[in-house]
């Protein structure tokens, strides 16, 4: 068996010369390490025009691709939040907490950008997951 196995979800927009994600066997469970999602659909689409609803793309761009795992963002164990505006994160908050454990929360960091790769793109999020293996 692999120990590193890359993955894609065909419901998560995909860019040429970047993983979308990488699965890395630790023996009981494999961590899984996302690239920063943004708030695109799988056409390549910005989906909202608010951190709100933006954020709910992102989270549903997560859950895809740990689906191709085997996992949900109940898994999520990290969370790596770059916001565009430090005062919309109550915003943020309200739609991860749909998507995370919350009686085991992710650590995170959160950390205000100037800009991202896009004016229109309001925040991104990166993820690390442990999922068990199945036996």
């Amino acid at each position: 068996m692999n120990t590193i196995e890359y993955k894609s979800s065909s419901k998560v927009f995909s860019i040429p010369g970047l993983s979308q994600s990488v699965s890395i066997d630790c023996g009981n469970s494999k961590m899984i390490l996302l690239s920063g999602q943004v708030p695109l659909n799988s056409e390549g689409i910005l989906v909202g025009n608010n951190v709100e609803e933006q954020t709910h793309q992102i989270f549903k761009n997560i859950e895809n691709i740990l689906k191709e795992y085997g996992g949900t963002g109940k898994d999520v164990v990290k969370l790596g939040i770059f916001i565009t505006d430090i005062s919309k994160t109550p915003d943020f908050r309200k739609v991860r907490d749909l998507y995370v454990n919350l009686q085991n929360p992710p650590v995170s960091s959160l950390v205000e950008v100037s800009k991202l790769f896009r004016n229109d793109v309001l925040i991104e999020v990166e993820a690390t997951a442990v999922i068990n293996n199945k036996k």
